[in-house]
Order: structure tokens, then C-alpha cells, then sequence
């Protein structure tokens, strides 16, 4: 009798002692937002002496000011644009790549697929350079299309490395069954192999989503004209040589984080699923 209990008690401390440790790393990356809201709703002279997450006297026109100030609207439409340009460009050009990896014998498969893993390897920084020159050399620099090729190309890696893993581990039965129903080779791809990967693929659009719609650096290098520039650009128009008009920049750091919230809220059950199902070898 004194092993069960023994057991038992010992699995309740270890759930107990698991649960709060992430309690505490949930509280750990809620914090920041909390207080970034909380210091969007101060006065620039309250932001440093009221130390309270959330003040007493709330300022919602910062929002409003922040909008205008900022010009948001432009820059809004602007990261809207490029966002969902370079997601479905990746979901398009990584699922026809992940299941040609998958599924088709052809010369050089293996060495391009490592090729495309080698390039997870190099940080983004270390590739500004080439791609500014090839820009150029193209006359795609200063242009919405130059940008949007540029961050579907920072994507394609980990997105194709996600997809071919799952497709690796789809029953080939599934589209024996398509084929002996007349479909072809791009009808299976179409009509069985997306279909089974929606998990896999919220994944893909929930991760690059966020690189697109918080891309800043690479924006800079490619873009001369203010009209072009994504959304996270118009927070620096808070940041003086002298001042920081901190309750508007942060004011303007929640709206450009709200998007990305609903789309991961809207996705989150498809996350953990997809992660799992895309990212570990069967």
C-alpha cells in the first residue's frame, strides 16, 4: 500500500512543481505586455513616476494620436500588403517544393534539399549585402516586388524543412486512392496533400506572418521612398535626437502587435499540432 501512495504523492509534486514553473514563464512573457499597454494609456511626465501597470488615469487618445502622428494608415496597408503577399507566396512555392522533396526521384534531389537546410544556417544580417547587389543589378530595389521576393525567400527553409517532414509521413495509399479517381499529379498536391496538411501549414503562416509584419533592417536597405515602408518603420517618427515620446511609441507598439495576436489567436489550435506533426521525423 505504501508504494502506490508513495507514487502517487511523488506524481502530484512533480505536476505541482511543472505547473507553477510555467505559470511563472507565462507571467514572465505576459508582463511585458501588459506593461506596454499600461504605458500607452500615461502622459509623457506620468510614464516615469507612476510606476502602477495599469494608471489610474488612462489616456486612450494616445492611440488616436499615435495613429495620426505616425501615419500609420499607409504604413498599415503597406505591412498588410507584404504580409500576405509573402505568405501565400511561401505556402505556394514551400508545399510544391516540400512534396516534390517528398515524393518525386529526380537528379541533384538530395543536395538541393540540404542546400535549402544550409541556408536556415545563415543569419539574415549576413545576406544584406548580396541581396542589395543583385537588387540593383535587377532594378528591383526601392520596389514592393524586390521586398516581397527578398522575405518569401527568407522563408522558403524552415517552411519547406516543415512541409516535407509531414508529407514524408503521409499514407501513400491516400493518393493511390486520388490517382485510381483520375487525379494528377497536381490535383493530388492540391486535393490531398494541402487538405492533410492545414495543421503544418498555420504553422508556416503564423511563423512567417510575424518575420514579415515585424521585418524592420531589411526594409531600410531596400527601400528609399517613405510611401513603401512597412509598419514598423512609422515607430521610429516617435524617437527624437533629444526626446522619446514614450506613451505614443508604446501606444504605437500595441497597435502593430494587436494583428499579429488575433491571427495567432484565431490559429492557436492548429499550432502545437502542426508543430508536432511538421517537425518530428517519423
Amino acid at each position: 500500500m505504501r508504494q502506490p501512495l508513495y507514487y502517487k504523492t511523488r506524481g502530484i509534486i512533480i505536476n505541482t512543481v511543472a505547473q507553477f514553473f510555467l505559470i511563472t514563464i507565462a507571467i514572465s512573457c505576459l508582463f511585458p505586455l501588459v506593461w506596454m499597454i499600461g504605458s500607452s494609456l500615461k502622459t509623457q511626465s506620468t510614464i516615469f513616476t507612476d510606476m502602477s501597470l495599469i494608471p489610474k488615469d488612462m489616456h486612450w487618445e494616445n492611440y488616436l494620436r499615435a495613429w495620426e502622428e505616425g501615419g500609420f494608415g499607409r504604413y498599415f496597408l503597406n505591412s498588410i500588403l507584404y504580409t500576405t503577399s509573402v505568405v501565400f507566396g511561401i505556402i505556394i512555392v514551400a508545399s510544391l517544393a516540400a512534396y516534390a522533396f517528398s515524393r518525386f526521384e529526380f537528379p541533384g534531389k538530395t543536395l538541393f534539399f540540404y542546400c535549402f537546410m544550409a541556408a536556415m544556417m545563415i543569419p539574415i544580417p549576413g545576406s544584406f549585402v548580396p541581396l542589395y547587389v543583385l537588387l540593383n543589378k535587377l532594378h528591383l530595389r526601392d520596389t514592393r516586388i524586390g521586398y516581397i521576393l527578398c522575405m518569401i525567400n527568407v522563408g522558403l527553409s524552415t517552411s519547406i524543412f516543415l512541409l516535407k517532414t509531414f508529407f514524408d509521413k503521409m499514407p501513400r495509399e491516400l493518393e493511390d486512392a486520388a490517382r485510381i479517381d483520375g487525379c494528377s499529379k497536381w490535383g493530388i498536391w492540391w486535393n490531398v496533400a494541402l487538405p492533410l496538411a492545414k495543421p503544418v501549414l498555420a504553422v508556416v503562416v503564423i511563423f512567417n506572418a510575424l518575420n514579415v509584419w515585424n521585418e524592420y533592417v531589411l526594409a531600410l536597405i531596400i527601400f528609399d521612398s517613405n510611401k513603401l515602408m512597412p509598419l514598423q518603420t512609422a515607430l521610429m517618427k516617435f524617437q527624437g535626437e533629444f526626446i522619446t515620446e514614450y506613451p505614443l511609441l508604446m501606444a504605437g507598439l500595441t497597435i502593430t502587435a494587436l494583428p499579429i495576436i488575433i491571427v495567432y489567436v484565431i490559429m492557436q489550435r492548429h499550432i502545437v499540432k502542426g508543430v508536432t506533426q511538421g517537425a518530428v521525423v517519423g
